[in-house]
């Protein structure tokens, strides 16, 4: 019998820092507002064409006709443009599969700045040495970035192994590049590796049903002044942005309704930008290091399936009924936004599918209020954002209340109370007792 395990493909990006020279930065900046600008053009043709009329072969024909008549569009590379008509044709097919919502205009200051590269053989990968590399990008010839990642390019790059493409992408950091990698890799076996319920919360941000949690070392209370986005950030890197924040606020006092910001308040943001990406990049850096310890260690992971969006919803209310507690819900809401649980439990989706785990759903209500020692759900348990004292008389257990939800989340899961899609949408089965019904 073979020992030999089947092989499967791998898709994944990669994401490096660029070092351009300034002649660079402006000849990919210029790329990235001509992309913006075809993007507007395809998506006002788009709307004002018939609907008999709309063909990806008539799109095409006008971008092309757009190069020739509009002279700053030509320099964006022609496989370029055709990244963004590619895109904008997947835009409207997320739409129409009810993924997302109707593509529209982009504009100069919301939208991200990005230029596509098509082919992976035009990039020409060389590493230069241990921490850096050289790639070629069309019309902005050889540029360095950062090597931290082996990439399967030169004679380590195969068919089944390679760059299939990459992106520019420009954020309060500086432009970045991001591949696009595909491997064939040899098939995970089953994860062997015991059952585990997580909590996502805001006191711990990852508690597990063993008695285990992840923190990322959040102190109790923040310093005067500092507000919970700044957790990621050193005391001096806080000092900074608190100075940064007065700073524009004062320069801001001066701007009349209308007028356009000043260089140096714009400046002022950018700094405050760029200090928070960094503060962000170092929670993804967090998150990815934990999933991917999960992953490793447990079989199968079970998490609650919850609705961000109407946890984190104003509660001011109406005029006629308004709200109560308005500035403590907001606190939460900031607090439930910078602990990215949808972003974590993405990251646990396809981590654990790699190490060869499975990841579970379960239904959210009644796991943060129930005991899990006696299984009673008792009025006034919950003392607190984080302490669980069951008022049952015969009970009486106490612990931390995350991980009382974690042990609930887990019991749902061994009581078969998994959530699995059907016909596009989440339904509750009996895994051990019904057989799930067939998607029409």
């Amino acid at each position: 019998m073979s020992s030999e395990r089947a092989l499967e493909k791998r898709q994944f990006g990669h994401r490096a820092r660029l070092a351009l020279d300034p002649a660079q930065i402006q000849l990919i900046e210029a790329q990235a507002h001509a992309a913006r600008t075809m993007w507007n053009c395809l998506h006002a043709w788009w709307t004002m064409l018939p609907k008999d009329k709309r063909t990806l072969a008539a799109a095409d024909a006008a971008i092309r006709q757009a190069r020739k008549e509009v002279g700053f569009l030509t320099v964006l590379p022609a496989q370029a443009s055709q990244a963004v008509l590619k895109t904008y044709f997947q835009a409207w097919k997320n739409c129409w599969d009810g993924r997302a919502d109707e593509p529209n205009f982009k504009g100069r200051f919301r939208s991200v700045m990005s230029v596509d590269i098509l082919q992976g053989r035009d990039l020409q990968i060389t590493r230069v040495h241990r921490r850096w590399g050289m790639a070629n990008i069309p019309k902005a010839g050889r540029v360095r970035f950062r090597w931290t990642k082996d990439l399967p390019a030169g004679k380590h790059a195969t068919s089944d192994n390679r760059i299939t493409g990459a992106r520019l992408i420009k954020d309060a950091l500086g432009w970045h590049i991001a591949f696009r990698i595909q491997t064939l890799e040899a098939a995970s076996d089953p994860h062997q590796g015991p059952d585990v319920g997580i909590d996502c919360g805001v006191n711990l941000p990852l508690a597990l049903s063993d008695g285990n949690h992840f923190d990322h070392g959040r102190p109790a209370r923040l310093p005067e002044g500092t507000s919970d986005r700044d957790k990621w950030l050193n005391a001096d890197e806080k000092a900074k942005l608190l100075r940064l924040e007065r700073r524009a606020a004062h320069r801001k006092s001066f701007r009349k309704p209308g007028q356009k910001t000043s260089n140096r308040l714009a400046k002022t943001y950018d700094q405050m930008a760029s200090l928070r990406a960094k503060a962000k990049r170092r929670a993804t850096d967090w998150q990815h290091q934990t999933t991917t310890a999960l992953a490793r260690t447990y079989g199968a992971i079970v998490v609650e399936k919850l609705d961000i969006t109407n946890m984190t919803k104003s509660a001011k209310g109406t005029i006629e009924e308004p709200g109560k507690n308005v500035a403590q819900k907001s606190g939460l809401n900031r607090s439930i936004s910078q602990e990215a649980w949808g972003r974590t439990v993405t990251m646990l989706t396809y981590k654990t599918a790699r190490y060869g785990g499975t990841l579970h759903h379960v239904p959210a209500p009644g796991t943060s209020l129930r005991c899990s020692a006696c299984g009673f759900t008792t009025p006034g348990s919950r003392e607190s954002q984080a302490v669980f004292v069951c008022k049952n008389p015969d009970c009486g257990w106490s612990d931390n209340a995350d991980w009382n939800a974690a042990r609930n989340i887990l019991h749902l899961y061994r009581t078969g109370h998994a959530l699995v899609p059907a016909a596009g949408r989440a339904v509750v089965r009996r895994a051990r007792r019904v057989k799930p019904a067939t998607a029409r």
